[in-house]
This record gives structure tokens, C-alpha cells and sequence, in this order.
């Protein structure tokens, strides 16, 4: 699966990938838009792409780079 078709899915679809296709990289705390409060959650490598999750399950943001190693 790439990064374009994972977009596309659902919210509980892409929560069905996760779980069952991913390897959780450890936690992360994504800064917000507008660089206020951070919103925790976890990173997870999925196929060749990454994936922040936050500890609620109500975002998902998929990603091409690392965010851990540029951390």
C-alpha cells in the first residue's frame, strides 16, 4: 500500500492498518498547527511510509519522513 491509497481510506479502515500491518516505533508528541500545546500519541512504520496516531485515535496523519529520527 502506498502513502496516496492509505489517504483515501477511511478513518476505521486506516485504523484496521495500522493494527494489523504496522510496527509502533515508540511515542511522540506532534507539535499542533499553530505551535501550540503538542498532542500525544504514537509513531508506527507502515509499508514505506510512516504514521502518527494520537493517544485518542482521532488523528491520523500519515507521513513520508521519520519524525522520530529528525527529532
Amino acid at each position: 500500500m502506498t502513502i496516496e491509497q492509505f489517504k483515501t481510506l477511511s478513518h476505521d479502515e486506516k485504523l484496521e492498518q495500522i493494527r494489523h500491518h504496522s510496527n509502533l516505533l515508540g511515542s511522540y508528541e506532534r507539535p499542533d498547527a499553530q505551535g501550540g500545546k503538542k498532542q500525544p500519541g504514537d509513531i508506527y512504520e507502515l509499508f514505506d511510509f510512516w504514521v502518527f496516531l494520537s493517544d485518542d485515535e482521532q488523528t491520523v496523519i500519515p507521513t513520508r519522513r521519520n519524525p522520530i529520527k529528525e527529532a
